[in-house]
């Protein structure tokens, strides 16, 4: 595990095999957000650990090299978090994408059905809340403005945000 400082960003390298504690003991300056490159396997306690620090925070993807599999994120991710990742990315927890959400999104994978998907721009070819799901129509109107996904009644409920939901 590495540590430096950027002009923007704490610089954390995850080389793989570090622990929960391992991140706990980090002394990290105030005000910076952290940028923490995954570059070998990393559980999913030392994630959590990242999380719980309580800063914004940004996973990248090794540099030079191909990444290939699925990244699990093992919560939701809070105001100022990111994830890059060229594979597959898996949030446990509420789906939030401020920009365009393409293929598939799933939230409540559990089976929570009080879970909901957001995006400004909802381009997803399926959508999953708990055990229901629906696809896109062949021809989706585009540029409807940000969407909210939800259960409701046992089906999948898509409403323009900030308007009044639906009976």
């Amino acid at each position: 595990m590495r540590l430096r400082a950027t002009p923007k960003a704490l610089a954390l390298r995850l080389d793989g095999g570090e622990t929960p504690e391992d991140v706990r003991r980090l002394s990290l300056p105030e005000g910076l957000p952290l940028e923490v490159e995954v570059a070998g396997p990393v559980a999913q306690e030392t994630l959590e650990a990242l999380l719980a620090l309580g800063r914004p925070l940004t996973l990248v993807p090794p540099r030079g090299r191909v990444v290939e599999g699925t990244l699990v994120v093992p919560r939701g991710l809070r105001a100022g978090q990111r994830v890059e990742y060229p594979g597959t990315v898996v949030v446990l927890g509420d789906v939030i994408v401020v920009g365009r959400l393409m293929g598939l999104a799933h939230a409540g994978a559990s089976g929570d059905e009080e879970r909901f998907i957001f995006a400004l721009e909802l381009r997803a070819k399926q959508v999953r809340i708990g055990p229901h799901l629906a696809q896109a129509p062949e021809e989706a109107e585009e540029g409807l403005g940000p969407e909210v996904v939800r259960a409701l009644e046992g089906r999948i409920v898509v409403e323009p945000w900030g308007r009044k939901p639906l009976p």
